[in-house]
């Protein structure tokens, strides 16, 4: 009797075990616990660092199996890795050239709009206004190295009640490659001829003048470090580092000063095209920021890898999706509702072996 009861106990303990077991199995909506562990990784923007790097943490705490170390090493940085395939997505606000995109390893890359942004023209001078204004001709102008003094004349004229210090100059500018140098420059390009035929537009500049300095962080550091230098930096990080930023006259005439609402202008009226590939420097709009752009995730059409693919394609949905409440806290615009349809459509795109990954 008593050997029957030890059996029975013995059976039902095992039950039980068996039970627990699969119930681990089980995972709440948007948890990851239980799947097999992934880790990715990218690289690239610095623009788009402190919103992507707090995306991927908050993302984390949902679907704690999914790893993503995302490294700020510059645009230029992360087209020329994902083209080498050394990582598993990019991130770059100057969209990749028709030239980068036939030399990538892996077949049809595709541009996944992230987030916007406005690049800030910032300065570190005691004795001006948080608010001075410049004109897009003048500042052409300083960063060709043609205007040297913060009492010049043509500075003067549109800071006619701000008494301006006799001092030096001295421009900040990229030194790695750079989707914010390549939102710059190609603003300059459409505001003066003279930077188009001279320096033009890209991620990486002969510039003609001025110290550089790695990432937005590094020429943050620059401007924090020389005083009477000029600067250029996504928002966030000249709110971060209190840097004050000018007011810049826009294409309609109106002296704008970048932020959410005016980088959410800039777009507004903008045509984006199938592939995303847009610029919105001196766009139309009363409100609108001359200087802003958006950033992207470059990620191949077809992956190589299931696991790692679908753990990347879940991660963007997110990211356009509920991550997109993370964007206005650091001084990014939400992504247009009528823009994130179709970027889905672009998510849906991305295959393993022929099949979607998107679900």
């Amino acid at each position: 009797m008593f050997r029957k009861k030890g059996k029975l106990l013995a059976y039902l303990a095992m039950t039980a075990l068996v039970l627990i077991l699969a119930g681990c199995g089980e995972q709440a909506p948007g948890t990851s616990t239980g799947q097999e562990k992934v880790n990715l990784t990218g690289s690239g923007s610095s623009f788009v660092y402190p919103l992507l790097n707090q995306q991927i943490e908050e993302y984390r705490k949902q679907n704690s199996a999914i790893t993503i170390n995302y490294q700020s090493t510059g645009s230029g940085a992360g087209i020329k890795q994902v083209s080498e395939q050394t990582i598993d997505f990019g991130a770059t606000d100057g969209p990749m050239t028709e030239d980068q995109l036939k030399a990538a390893k892996g077949g049809k890359i595709l541009h996944i709009p992230l987030t916007l942004g406005a690049v800030a023209v910032t300065y570190n001078e005691p004795n001006l206004p948080k608010d001075l204004k410049i004109d897009p001709k003048v500042l052409a102008d300083i960063f060709l190295g043609k205007i040297t003094k913060w009492n010049d004349p043509k500075i003067a004229a549109d800071n006619p009640d701000v008494s301006l210090p006799d001092s030096t100059i001295t421009v900040a500018h990229r030194s790695d490659g750079s989707g914010t140098t390549y939102i710059f420059s190609d603003y300059l390009s459409r505001i003066s001829s003279e930077w188009s035929s001279k320096v033009g537009k890209g991620t990486s500049l002969s510039w003609p003048a001025g110290l550089g300095g790695k990432g937005n962080a590094g020429v943050a550091g620059v401007i924090q470090q020389t005083t009477g230098s000029i600067g250029y930096l996504e928002l966030a990080y000249a709110v971060q580092n209190n840097l004050p930023y000018a007011r810049i006259k826009n294409k309609e005439g109106n002296w704008v000063a970048p932020s959410l609402q005016s980088t959410s202008a800039a777009a507004a009226n903008a045509t984006i095209p199938d592939d995303m590939r847009v610029s919105i420097v001196n766009a139309p709009g009363t409100d609108a920021y001359p200087i802003a752009g958006f950033a992207w995730a470059l990620i191949y059409q077809d992956q190589t890898d299931k696991a790692k693919g679908t753990a990347l394609v879940n991660f963007l949905n997110w990211a356009i999706h509920d991550g997109q409440a993370l964007a206005e806290g650091l001084h990014y615009a939400k992504l247009p509702a009528n823009l994130i349809s179709r970027e889905e459509e672009l998510l849906k795109s991305i295959t393993f072996q022929g099949q979607s990954l998107l679900k």
